[in-house]
Order: structure tokens, then sequence, then C-alpha cells
């Protein structure tokens, strides 16, 4: 049974449910401090509870992909679909009522969980519906709009902040998820028709442990490293992350011995034998460690390199930061033009090799004297390239994939990506700190009651933190290097498999 709705249609459906997903992703970025007040944590002893108001929500936006994307394949796109949209919409209507850490947590949770189940089953029904000549060009219509969620969520919670309160984000959010339930209810009647299989369930909940366990173990690694810093401590005697991977560890090796047994495994081996699958995933992968050291270092090099004044700094960070985000959803469509017209190697190609070329432009130009003009330049550059190439790598992993597992296969593009996000956080910290601290022992400061001591003290702080995330930029340029090598042994070709 095919859909009673044009692929266009469907396309515009699943890209709102998308869009919302994206928008609640980021928006607590800039409502952060208000929900903090609100919540009475106090700080900054309560600086490790607050992050949870952000962690929380990768956790588990991450953790609930691979599951819905294999649901969607049992189930159908449609139930899945409206199941998430419904979760996410219980969620919203309960955390404006919320006045306390634990509360809201649950209920971010719920949106999390509702937010991330969109997305591989968006994916997947994309996959279902368009032509092997057009699908590359709905990818890449589906990331623009997914990109354009990120750019529009720090906006709209700043406009929150600044006319209403935080809590309208989520009132907000009951009626659209509302809407997105009727128009899915029609649009997706058909897409996706449930098979006949079973849903893997124990191998469902060992990825999900491996993922929880893996995704905490990296954002614990960061907050132990910056506490440590603050602390004026090293992490030399051990790290309680380290359980976190541990756990990791086992989850996977419960989901290998799992994957060998069951009948109906949750992910189909074929696909990931592919050398063009495992290639995409890790270029992937690599594409996600590239967004956190911009994501992050971005506002940081704002802050204490060319800024003093906060309120400043942080409209500038978000200008900056916009013109990476606007730049990925501009080149998502061509990326995925060229890989209908073409194949998906040479974008990815194309674009990582250009996304390195701004990074690299970053980390050799940017210092006390560069202009803002100059860091949106580069900071475009970076995001076309990044554009260009999601489309071809998603169109990749999807076609590969069998129709009765293409949502768990479109849940890995998803993972991998939010995987490597994760990791270039923890290691961009680690090192940066660790360089920080190297740096700054070999510093030479007039006496501290010297009429210049703070003059100079600012400055050796603005010269020493340019330096370290100057390196961290070229790192990330090298890294992109290795994402253009994976991308170069891709198949010319695309196979997909029914």
């Amino acid at each position: 049974m095919r859909s009673l709705s044009s692929p266009r249609a469907v396309l515009a459906v699943v890209g709102f449910g998308v869009f919302i997903a994206a928008d609640d992703l980021t928006v607590a970025s800039t409502m952060l401090r208000q929900i903090i007040d609100d919540l009475h944590i106090a700080l900054p002893e309560g600086f490790d509870d607050a992050a949870w108001i952000v962690n929380a929500y990768l956790i588990a936006y991450v953790a609930i992909m691979p599951f819905a994307g294999r649901l969607s394949d049992v189930w159908g796109r449609r139930r899945v679909f409206i199941a998430a949209l419904a979760v996410f919409a219980v969620g919203s209507a309960w955390l404006p009522f919320t006045t306390s850490l634990g509360p809201f947590l649950v209920g971010r949770v719920l949106t999390a969980v509702g937010g991330g189940a969109m997305v591989p089953v968006a994916l997947a029904a994309v996959g279902d519906l368009f032509t092997e000549e057009r699908r590359g060009r709905a990818f890449g219509g589906l990331a623009a709009i997914d990109t354009l969620g990120w750019v529009w969520g720090p906006i709209f919670g700043a406009l929150l902040v600044r006319f209403l309160n935080w809590r309208w984000q989520f009132y907000l959010n009951v009626p659209l998820a509302l809407i997105g339930i009727a128009l899915a209810a029609v649009a997706l009647r058909g897409v996706g028709t449930p098979s006949r299989r079973s849903l893997d369930l124990p191998g469902s909940l060992a990825m999900s442990v491996a993922l929880i366990a893996l995704t905490m173990g990296f954002l614990e690694s960061a907050e132990l490293a910056t506490s440590a810093d603050r602390a004026g401590l090293t992490s030399d005697g051990g790290s309680p992350a380290w359980p976190l991977f541990i756990i990791a560890a086992m989850a996977v090796g419960a989901l290998i011995v799992r994957q060998r047994r069951a009948a109906d495994p949750l992910i189909d081996p074929g696909p990931l034998r592919a050398r063009g699958v495992a290639l995409a995933l890790g270029a992937n992968l690599i594409i996600g460690a590239m967004l956190a050291v911009a994501l992050v270092n971005v506002p940081l090099f704002v802050n204490l390199v060319l800024e003093t004044e906060a309120g400043r700094a942080a409209l500038v960070s978000g200008w900056i930061l916009t013109a990476l985000t606007a730049l990925m959803a501009g080149g998502a469509p061509l990326g995925g033009r060229l890989t209908d017209r073409r194949s998906a190697r040479y974008p990815a190609i194309a674009g990582v090799a250009i996304a390195a070329l701004g990074l690299a432009a970053m980390g050799v130009t940017w210092g006390p004297g560069v202009s803002t003009a100059t860091m949106a330049i580069h900071l475009a550059i970076v995001g076309f390239g990044i554009g260009v190439a999601t489309p071809a790598l998603t169109t990749i992993v999807v076609e590969a994939s069998p129709d009765d597992h293409r949502g768990v296969g479109a849940s890995l593009v998803l993972v991998s990506r939010l995987v490597g996000l994760a990791v270039g956080l923890a290691g961009l910290t680690a090192w940066a700190l660790h360089r920080f601290d190297q740096l700054r022992r070999g510093l030479t400061l007039p006496a501290i009651t010297d009429p210049g001591y703070e003059d100079a003290a600012f400055a050796a702080q603005a010269e020493l933190t340019g330096t370290v995330l100057g390196e961290t930029f070229l790192a990330a340029a090298a890294l992109a290097a290795v994402a253009v090598a994976l991308a170069a042994l891709l198949p010319r070709k695309s196979h997909r498999r029914g």
C-alpha cells in the first residue's frame, strides 16, 4: 500500500516534525540562565546539575534513534511518527509546570525521546517514497530543514527570554505537535507498511544502553576536565567516566552476541559489511566532531579573545554561528542534487574538503585582531562544506539498507554524527585544558602589585586562548582530511538493496 499523499507532501509533513524537534534540541542554549534561576539551581556549586538540562536531552535524543527506526520498520512509519509526536507533546505539556530540576529533566527526556524518534522515521519515510534518481535531493531538503531548526532554536529562545519566558517554548510545542499528528495521520497513510518481522527487544536494549553509557561517558569526561581545571587539579588519577565506557563496551559485546543469535537482528549485517556504508558512517562521525569544535570553540574565542562584555559577546557569537548553520542549510540541497546527478562519492569528497579548508583558515588566521566578518566567512565555508557532504553520506547508508531495515539504517547515520559530536566535545576539552596548562607554565607576567598587571594578564589570556583554540581548529582540519580520504574510497556508484 502506497501513501495517499505525494512524496513532496510526505516530505513537508515529516520535515515539519523534524523542524520542531531540531528547534527543541538547540533552544535551551539561550534560555539556560533563566531556566537555572527558575529551577533554583545555585551557581557555581550547582554547575554539574545545570549541565544535565542540556545533557539529559542529548543522551535520550541519541539513545532512542535506533529503537525508533527499527520500530518504524516493524510497526510502520505512520504509527511511530504519530507516537513520537504524542510523546513530544506530553513532555512539552509537562515542562512549563515544573519548579525543580528532577521533574524538569523528566519532561526534557520525554521531549527528547519524541524528537529523537521523529528524525530517523522521517529519513526512512523519504527513502520509502522517493526514487533513487530523486532521493539525494529529498535528503538534502530534509537536512536543510533540520539545520534551519538548529538555527531557529537559539534565536527563538532569545526572543522568548526577552519578551515572555522559557515556558512559552513548551506551551507552543503542544499545538504544533497536535498539528503534526493531524497532518501525519493523513499524509503518512501507507508509508512504510508494517513488516512481518519481529522487534529484537534484547538487541534494542543492548544498543540503547551502549549509546547512553557512551554518550554519558564522553560528556562526563568533558565536565570532569573542566571541573578539574576550575579547581586547579588534573585528572591523572583516574576518572569516574571510565565505568561508563566499560558498561558501553559490555553492552556492545552483548549486542554483537545477540546479532549473531537472533533470527531477525536489530541491524541487518549486510549493509555494515559493505565498504561504502562503513566509510560513510566513519566520515559522518568525523563531521560530528568537526561540528563540536565549531559550536563550542567559537563562543569561547569571542568571549575570551575578542570581547569583554558578556551581552555583546553573546550577540556576536550568535551572529557568527548563524553563518555556519545557515550555510549548512544552503549547501544541503546542492549536495542532494549532485548526489542524484552524479554519485554520492563526489559531493562527499568536495563537501568535506571545503569544510577542511575553512577549518584550516580558522586555525591559521584567527587571533586577537581577526574581524568578525572574516570569522563569519570562514564558518560559512565550513558550514557549506558540511551541508554539501551530509545528504551524500546519508544516501549511501539508507540506499544500502533493505526496505525492512531502512528505519534503523537511517538512525545509524544520525547516531554516528551525534556520537562524533560527543567525542569531539570530550576530546577538544581535554586537549584544550592540557595545552592551556602547558602554555600557562611558561608565561611571564609583571608583579601582581604592578599597575599594568591586570592589562598584561588579560592580554596573556587572550593570546594563550587564541593559540589553543587555533590548534583545535587545525586538529579539526586534520580530522576533516581523514574524512576526505574516507570519502575518496567510497564507490563511484551507490548500490541500493531491496
